[in-house]
This record gives structure tokens, sequence and C-alpha cells, in this order.
């Protein structure tokens, strides 16, 4: 069930010793205009194929704003709860994101599954090109470093067309880079949120079991300006994990992405 972690954080690092901090400011530089604002919540069923139940329930919600070494940052978190009999999951994923270039500036992990405890911190500093994790040594990074929760993100700000493949080195640990994006159709999908028209994403991340180059799995974008994420299905070694949006609640300051009303198709398409 580990992967089922990775699958909300594909997710969304605390004090630091001063010789690591980050003396740069961004205050001259405007915030990014995005789709999403404090106060967004979505909420989704977790379904395994192996049993015919819900196995497990997840959000991603902008929780409020922070400030992370005098930058303004969204702190944005990514929880699932729930197994199977036998395997139980709670983790919780957080990201710190700067509101002016999108970049990852902390990174918490908290993670339960099973017998599996742990937690890591990372501080990234993406002017220096430098990441952190606990109270390890300073590692290099990347420019404009992304962690897994705020690549979601980030990808609800760019144009995707249909037909479009291309790739990122932004994730902030360079091993596992690149991040190869394709955009392979449009649909139109019911999810117990509504019927929304959606546009279908592949990502492809190194050493990840969810979005592997030799794995399959498929995300469902909302096909409007909000872009949220409306269903996600991987094929894993162990069956097929499935996750469906139950509820959405924009932030104040973006609108509801609109359902279709006309008759929907078979649920879960």
């Amino acid at each position: 069930m580990r992967s089922v972690t990775r699958l909300l954080a594909a997710s969304l690092i605390l004090a630091m010793p001063a010789t690591a901090q980050d003396s740069t400011r961004n205050g001259d530089v405007a915030p990014r205009r995005v789709p999403f604002g404090v106060g967004e919540l979505l909420e989704y069923d977790v379904k395994f194929n192996l049993v015919p139940w819900n196995v497990g329930r997840g959000s991603m919600e902008v929780f409020k704003l922070d400030t992370i070494r005098g930058r303004e940052a969204w702190h944005t978190v990514l929880s699932i709860r729930g197994g199977i009999p036998g395997y139980r999951v709670n983790d919780r994923f957080e990201s710190w994101i700067d509101t002016r270039t999108l970049s990852s500036l902390r990174y918490v992990q908290d993670i339960h599954d099973g017998p599996y405890n742990a937690r890591r911190h990372f501080e990234i500093f993406p002017d220096k090109r430098l990441f952190q994790q606990d109270s390890q040594p300073l590692a290099e990074s990347v420019e404009n470093p992304l962690d897994e929760g705020s690549f979601l993100f980030f990808l609800r700000t760019i144009p995707l067309t249909v037909g479009l493949d291309t790739s990122f080195s932004n994730y902030f640990r360079p091993e596992r880079n690149p991040v190869r994006i394709r955009v392979i159709r449009k649909d139109t999908i019911r999810v117990p949120a509504g019927r929304f028209p959606a546009i279908v994403v592949q990502p492809m991340i190194a050493n990840s079991k969810i979005f592997s180059e030799g794995g399959h799995a498929e995300v469902w974008l909302s096909d409007d300006d909000n872009r949220i994420m409306l269903q996600m299905k991987s094929k894993l070694s162990f069956g097929s994990l499935s996750l469906y949006l139950k509820s959405f609640r924009p932030a104040p300051t973006t609108p509801a992405p609109a359902a279709k009303t006309d008759r929907p198709p078979t649920p879960g398409r």
C-alpha cells in the first residue's frame, strides 16, 4: 500500500541550521497567477481492484499562506488514510511552494504504511540549487525545484494540448529527472463529484512505482482553467489502483469547475 501514498504524493520539508539559510528575498517579483488558492480542498475515494469496496480516502488542500526564509509560500497538504484488512495507511505530505516562482521551499513526509514508518524533512534552497534532508549535509539540487506535491500544482499552470510530449528537469533530487509528461486524449468522465470534461495526462517519473516508464498510469484533469485532478488510474504489479474525486471546494478566488448535466456515462469509466 506504500504505492497508494505515492499516488497522492503522484506529494506534498523545520528549523534549519543557520549555515543553510537562504537569505535571498523575492519581494520584487509579483505573485504568479494560478488556478488555485488558499481554501481549495479536493477529497477522493481510493479503490483497489482486488476488493469491491473503497480502501481509503485522500485529500489535497491549499491549507494557508506561510513565510519561509522571507518568501511567501502556499502551504499545501496531501493526505491518505485507509487500507485493507491487516494493512493500514495513515500518511501526510506537506509542501511549501513559493507564490512567485512555484519552486519548492520545504517538503515534509510523515508516512505510516503497515509496519513501515518514516518522517523526512527537506529544506530546499532554489537560489543555491541545494537541499538538506533532516540534519544531513547539504546536497545538490536543481533550478526551480519541485517535489511530487508541488509538481501536481505546477502541472495545473502550464498549457496542455493533446499530443504534447515534453520533459521537465525540475525534480529537486537530480537523479530522478527527467519527468516526462504526455497529453494523450480528451474524455468525459463521471466521478462521485459529478460528470466533467477532462484532459488525460500520462506522467512518467524515474524510480516511481506508479509513474515509471514501464508502468501505465493516467491522470484525468478537468478540461477548464482549474485543471483539478478528477481521477487517476495506475496499473501496478499487484493490481490496479484508482482515485475518484468525491468533493471539491474551490478557493474563494477561483470558480468551481462546471459539471455536465446531461445523462452521464458509466461511473468510473
